[in-house]
């Protein structure tokens, strides 16, 4: 056992999160990295419309989505909710999937672009636990102040949203606050995690490894993008989210949206304005995933851990490894 802050609020073995992907987050890799001793994250969006778990309706059918993955593994898993302010339609759907959660045994939820105060009551209610994702302090410490037990720390070589500060400037700025730290950002090998872990952080976040490997459902050619890129081949675009998100470059994307969408989003609807821009690109991306569309270079969503990565190989086995050599 490798005892951290986050072995102990998630119950786990190995201080290592496989991160929450859109659309990559299926339930056979989520089972796959618990079994390996660290903890999947279900993203429940990705669960329900790309996965087929909507059935009767979203909230049972992430229901039935949960049992599918409790089926394959007796580990530990987690919930990922992204609560930014937007749809209050969806806010409350969001609501009723933690609930479900809950309900279903599963205590440590990750928090994403939100005031995590209305999570943090719900789950400390049954004894879980919330991490918040931050990218700098002033985020941090409005995590605090809603009651989060730790913080996911995104810096700038992170996949998916991305921060502007380094893995040792995020430590530097967060480590006073008195809660546990997780590096999420540029882990792609064994070298990546002690380093993180010399630093000071109580585990690491990991996305990117695991799009590449035997249990994510992925299209080949994403996982096939990931082995050939090196860490120069890493951009990023605000067309998914309104917001940038890291992406394998090529010639085929735009950084930025239309001049009208960037003004927008400075506006008093850039809330709504970015789930608007975050349901389209959902969509998108079902369509790919499911073989819909020709998979367009500008939805491969990978950090700058790419460099790191030469092989597909199951995630319960890269989880072992990771946490074998801590």
């Amino acid at each position: 056992m490798f005892n951290t802050k986050l072995t102990i609020d998630a119950d786990i073995k190995y201080p290592i999160i496989c991160g929450a992907m859109y659309p990559c987050s299926n339930p056979e890799l989520i089972a796959a990295a618990s079994k390996g001793g660290g903890i999947g994250i279900i993203q429940p969006v990705s669960l329900t419309m790309v996965h087929g778990y909507d059935k009767p309706n979203r909230k049972e059918g992430l229901r039935s989505g949960i049992k599918k993955i409790q089926s394959l593994t007796d580990k530990p898993i987690g919930f990922n909710a992204l609560i930014e302010k937007g749809s209050q339609k969806y806010l409350q759907q969001m609501s009723e999937w933690i609930d479900v959660a809950l309900e279903e045994g599963i205590r440590f939820f990750v928090t994403s672009l939100g005031k995590p105060d209305w999570v943090c009551e719900k789950v400390h209610s049954y004894g879980g636990v919330v991490y918040h994702d931050v990218t700098n302090l002033k985020w941090a410490k409005k995590g605090k102040e809603c009651g989060v037990d730790g913080l996911i720390c995104v810096n700038d070589r992170a996949g998916g949203h991305l921060g502007q500060l380094s893995m040792k400037q995020m430590y530097e700025q967060l480590s006073n606050l008195g809660l546990p730290l997780i590096c999420a950002g540029g882990i792609g090998s064994e070298i990546e995690l002690k380093e993180a872990m010399e630093v000071g952080y109580d585990g690491v976040q990991i996305g990117t490894r695991f799009i590449a490997t035997d249990e994510c459902t992925t299209p080949e050619d994403y996982k096939s993008a990931i082995l050939k890129a090196n860490e120069e081949d890493i951009t990023w675009t605000t067309k998914l989210t309104g917001i940038p998100i890291s992406v394998i470059n090529s010639n085929k994307f735009k950084k930025r949206n239309s001049w009208i969408v960037r003004k927008l989003l400075q506006s008093r609807f850039k809330h709504r304005i970015r789930a608007l821009i975050t349901v389209v690109s959902f969509y998108r991306m079902k369509s790919f995933t499911k073989g819909k569309n020709s998979s367009p270079k500008d939805l491969w969503s990978a950090g700058k851990s790419v460099h790191t990565i030469d092989s597909i190989e199951s995630a319960t086995i890269i989880m072992e490894r990771l946490g074998e050599s801590l």
